[in-house]
C-alpha cells in the first residue's frame, strides 16, 4: 500500500468510527459489532503510525497525549455550583413556596431531570472545536482535563455550530454493568473496589495519563448549556432540544412540569423507573424553566435558588445468610460470597453479596445463619452491611479461611500487604480458561484465530489443558471442532507456530504474572536479557530495573518459586519459544535513560521506525513534552509540542542529528 492509498484508506476508517460513536452512543442504534470497531481502530492507529497520517480530531487521538504531572486550574466564566438537597415532601413544597413568593403573580414552569450520580464537568468549544474540559472543583476553579475528557466517546470533539463560544455543563458517569466489570478487575488485581460508580468515575478523570483514562468505561450526558446571548434559548427545555441537535446525549428523560402536586408523579414515577435504568441516579432534578426568572431567584453563596435536588432514599433489606462460598478469580484471588435467601432490592431479586475477603467478614463478624441487613452499594453491588442479632447464643463458629484452594486443593498465598488470599497454581481449572485467553491476544503471543470459542472447545475436549498444551495441538485435532474447517485448522496451526517468534517481552506478559503488564514485561526482557536470567534473578536485583518496585518483584518471584510454573516454563522451552532477546532487538546503549518525544514528519523514516531505533539503542518514547523530556525529535509541520519544546529549553533535533547520535 501506498501512502495515498493509505491516506484513502484511513479517512474511510475514520469516517466508519465515528458513524459508528454516534450509532451506539447518541442513538443506541449500532450497526457494527465491537469486535469489528476494535479491528477498524486499530486499522487506522496502524495506518497513521506507519505512513505518518496524524490528522487533528481523529477518532485515534481520543487516547489524547499524557499531561503534566499536576493538572492545571482553570478559573469557570460562571460558577459551577452544587444544589441543595431535599430528602422528603414538605422540604421540597417549601422550595416551590419560597420561589413563588420571590416571583409573586408570574407565571412560570419546572423543568424536572434525573439527577445523575456521577462527576459534574464542563466542555468549551470555539467555532465548533473543543478545546478545553474541567472538573467542577470548588464550584469557581476546577482542573483542566481535556485531554483526558477526549478520551470518552460521548463527548463531540468537533460539533456543526455558528456560534462562536459554547460552554457545556454534563455529568461523566459509568453504566451499571461497566462499573460492575471494573470492580471485578480490581478485585482481581487485588485493588480496593471503588465503592460506588460516582467514586470510580471522578477518580479516573483525575488520571495522569489519558490512555488509561481511555480504558475506563466513562460515558457523559449533557444537562446544561451557557451562551453568551440566551434569548434564542430561553428555556431549559429550548437548550436541551439544541443540545440534542448537536449531537451531545442528553437524557430523554426530562419534563416540564406546571406544579408542584404533578412534579411528586414524577418523582414517584422515576423511583420506580431507576431500578431499570442502566445508569445510576440518585434522585431528580428541579429547575426553574424560565432563565430570564433566574436572576431575580439569585444564589446563596453555594447554591442557586432557582434548583434544588430531590434524593431518593437507600433501599436496604434483611435476610438470612445461608452460607459462605469461595470464588476463584482469573489471577488467582480467593473472594468469599454471601449466599442468601432470596430477597428483594432496588427493583432486583438478590441471592448473592460479596464479602469481598477474610478481614472484612471478621470484621463485621459474620457467620452462616446470621441475619443480615443488605445494601447495593449505588443501588448496583449487593453488600453485608452488618449483623441483625450478634448476641445470640445459637451461632455458628466465626469464619475461617480454608488453607487449600477450593477448586484445585493447591496451597493458598498471600503477600505481605495484601488482605486477599491467592491460588498460585496456573492449572487450577478457573483460571485456566482465562489464562489461555490473555495467552493468546493480540497484545501477547498475537494468535490469529484463537478466540474465545475456540479455547473454550479446546479445554471441553481436554485437548488442552495450559497456554503450554497449544504447541502440541496438530491440525488433526482442530477439525473436528465446531465450525472449524481444513482450511481454518491449518491457518490456526500456522498461527500458534508462528507465535513462537515473538519476542522475549510477549513472552514474559503473556505468562500471566501478576501485576507485570506489558512495559513492565519489556523492561525485565531489557535488563535480564533472557528468562532464565530473569528466573533465577532475586527480587533486590529486580528493583533495580526503574519501572520494577518490592510489589512487582514479590509477584515475580513468587511465581517462578512455583514448581508448577517452572514446568509450564520448561514445557514452552521444548516447544521452541524465543528466551533471550536476539542481538537485533538492542543494538546500542547510547540513549540509554534519554526520552524522546516525537513531532511532525521526517525526511525518510515513519514515526514507528524512529520509534524503534529509540527503544534499540536504549532510550524511550514518550507521547507529550514535559520537563523530564530530554529530546524533542521533530520533522516538518511539526506542531504544539515543538513550540512547547522551545518554552522549556528541551533541545529540539532534526532526523539527521538523530542518525548521527546513534551512528547511522
Amino acid at each position: 500500500m501506498n501512502k495515498q492509498e493509505a491516506k484513502a484508506r484511513a479517512e474511510e476508517l475514520r469516517e466508519l468510527i465515528e458513524d459508528a460513536n454516534r450509532a451506539y452512543y447518541q442513538e443506541a442504534k449500532p450497526f457494527i459489532s465491537d469486535l469489528e470497531f476494535d479491528q477498524a481502530l486499530e486499522e487506522l492507529h496502524k495506518l497513521e503510525s506507519e505512513f505518518d497520517l496524524d490528522v487533528e480530531g481523529s477518532p485515534s487521538q481520543r487516547v489524547g497525549e499524557q499531561p503534566s504531572s499536576e493538572f492545571p486550574n482553570v478559573e469557570h466564566p460562571q460558577p459551577m455550583l452544587s444544589l441543595d438537597n431535599t430528602y422528603n415532601e414538605d422540604e421540597l413544597r417549601d422550595f416551590d413556596r419560597r420561589v413563588r413568593n420571590i416571583l409573586g403573580d408570574i407565571e412560570f414552569t419546572y423543568a424536572v431531570e434525573m439527577k445523575f450520580d456521577g462527576a459534574s464537568i464542563r466542555l468549551r468549544y470555539e467555532n465548533g472545536v473543543f478545546v478545553l474540559g474541567a472538573t467542577r472543583g470548588d464550584g469557581t476553579t476546577g482542573d483542566e482535563i481535556t485531554q483526558n475528557l477526549k478520551t470518552i466517546s460521548d463527548i463531540p470533539l468537533n460539533v456543526d455550530t455558528g456560534i462562536e463560544m459554547l460552554e457545556i455543563r454534563g455529568e461523566a458517569y459509568m453504566e451499571k454493568e461497566a462499573f460492575v466489570r471494573l470492580n471485578e478487575y480490581r478485585d482481581e488485581q487485588g485493588l480496593q473496589p471503588f465503592a460506588n460508580p460516582r467514586n470510580s468515575t471522578a477518580g479516573s478523570l483525575k488520571m495522569q495519563d489519558p490512555r488509561e483514562v481511555a480504558r475506563r468505561p466513562i460515558r457523559f450526558f449533557a444537562f446544561d448549556l451557557l451562551l453568551e446571548d440566551q434569548t434564542d434559548y430561553p428555556t431549559q427545555k429550548s437548550k436541551m432540544d439544541l443540545l440534542r441537535d448537536l449531537g451531545f446525549p442528553v437524557s430523554n428523560n426530562f419534563k416540564v412540569c406546571q406544579s408542584i402536586d404533578e412534579i411528586f408523579g414524577v418523582i414517584e414515577e422515576w423511583d420506580e423507573l431507576r431500578h431499570q435504568l442502566p445508569y445510576e441516579i440518585d434522585g431528580v432534578v428541579l429547575k426553574v424553566n424560565e432563565d430570564r426568572y433566574r436572576d431575580e431567584l439569585g444564589y446563596t453563596s453555594k447554591a442557586p435558588r432557582w434548583a434544588i435536588a430531590y434524593k431518593f432514599e437507600a433501599e436496604q433489606a434483611s435476610t438470612l445468610l445461608e452460607s459462605i462460598t469461595l470464588q476463584v478469580g482469573r489471577l488467582g484471588k480467593i473472594t468469599p460470597v454471601a449466599e442468601l435467601k432470596a430477597v428483594q432490592l432496588a427493583g432486583t431479586t438478590v441471592k448473592r453479596a460479596s464479602l469481598h475477603n477474610e478481614d472484612e467478614i471478621l470484621r463485621k463478624d459474620i457467620r452462616p445463619g446470621d441475619t443480615v441487613v443488605i445494601e447495593k452499594a449505588g443501588e448496583i453491588i449487593p453488600q453485608v452491611l452488618s449483623v441483625v442479632n450478634p448476641d445470640r447464643e445459637d451461632r455458628a463458629p466465626s469464619f475461617s479461611m480454608p488453607e487449600n484452594c477450593p477448586a484445585c486443593n493447591e496451597k493458598l498465598e498471600k503477600l505481605d500487604d495484601e488482605v486477599a488470599w491467592r491460588c498460585i497454581n496456573p492449572q487450577c481449572p478457573p483460571q485456566v480458561r482465562e489464562r489461555i485467553k490473555h495467552f493468546a491476544s493480540r497484545d501477547a503471543m498475537d494468535i490469529d484465530g484463537l478466540g474465545e470459542a475456540i479455547v473454550e472447545q479446546l479445554i471441553d475436549e481436554n485437548l488442552i489443558s495450559t497456554y503450554a498444551d497449544l504447541y502440541k495441538l496438530e491440525k488433526k485435532d482442530l477439525i473436528p471442532l465446531e465450525r472449524m474447517a481444513e482450511k481454518s485448522a491449518q491457518n490456526l496451526t500456522e498461527a500458534i507456530q508462528k507465535s513462537k517468534e515473538q519476542p522475549l517481552e510477549r513472552l514474559i506478559y503473556a505468562i500471566g504474572i501478576r501485576f507485570v503488564g506489558k512495559t513492565v514485561a519489556k523492561d525485565l526482557a531489557s535488563n535480564f536479557k533472557s528468562m532464565d536470567a530473569l528466573i533465577n534473578a532475586s527480587e533486590e536485583e529486580m528493583t533495580q530495573v526503574d519501572s520494577i518496585g518490592p510489589k512487582i518483584a514479590e509477584s515475580v518471584k513468587l511465581f517462578f518459586d512455583h514448581k508448577k510454573n517452572l514446568q509450564l516454563i520448561e514445557q514452552l522451552r521444548e516447544a521452541g519459544l524465543n528466551f533471550e532477546m536476539s542481538e537485533s532487538d538492542v543494538v546500542s546503549n547510547v540513549l540509554e535513560n534519554k526520552k524522546f518525544v516525537l513531532t511532525g514528519s521526517l525526511p525518510s523514516l515513519t514515526r514507528k521506525e524512529a520509534s524503534d531505533l529509540i527503544e534499540k539503542h536504549g532510550g524511550k518514547t514518550s507521547s507529550s513534552v514535559s520537563s523530564n523530556t530530554d529530546f524533542v525529535l521533530a520533522g516538518e509541520s511539526a506542531g504544539s509540542k515543538l513550540n512547547k519544546a522551545q518554552k522549556l529549553d528541551i533541545p529540539i533535533i532534526d532526523e539527521e542529528e538523530f542518525l548521527d547520535m546513534i551512528g547511522e
